[in-house]
């Protein structure tokens, strides 16, 4: 039996380890939440006759602000609420995560230690808005 390996170079310029560590766990993390979403949704739909609501919740500022913990974890993302706690102990970037936790992380979120990739798997993390 032939093992096969893929050999990515240590020394290209376009491979950030860092960057392809973090994507694949955000996508793991990501396909765990949506795949049990996805059920619970289903759930919802073949148990009542009445239309899920699709207009998305909003949360105030304290109310998102008592989620700052490690194992209670939600933030803000350009006036969007997310709820990363699934994924805080898989964070590459170890506590750096925590440091917004139940407050805005736009600035860090959108840092140049992220890759484009993690722009759209945020999305699997959604569950409202911002109330202004």
């Amino acid at each position: 039996m032939a093992q096969h390996f893929m050999y990515l170079p240590q020394t290209s310029p376009s491979i950030n380890f860092a960057e392809v560590l973090y994507s694949a766990l955000f996508l793991i993390q990501g396909k765990r939440r949506r795949s049990s979403k996805n059920g619970s949704d289903q759930e919802k739909r073949s148990s009542s006759s009445e239309p899920v609501d699709s207009k998305p919740k909003s949360y105030s500022k304290s109310e998102i602000a008592a989620h700052n913990k490690r194992d209670d974890c939600w933030v803000i993302i350009k006036d969007k609420v997310y709820d990363i706690t699934s994924y805080v102990e898989e964070h590459p970037g170890g506590d750096a995560i925590l440091d917004h936790a139940g407050d805005d992380s736009t600035d860090g979120f959108f840092g140049p230690q992220h890759a484009t990739r993690v722009f759209d798997m945020i999305d699997d993390f959604y569950i409202g808005e911002l109330r202004k």
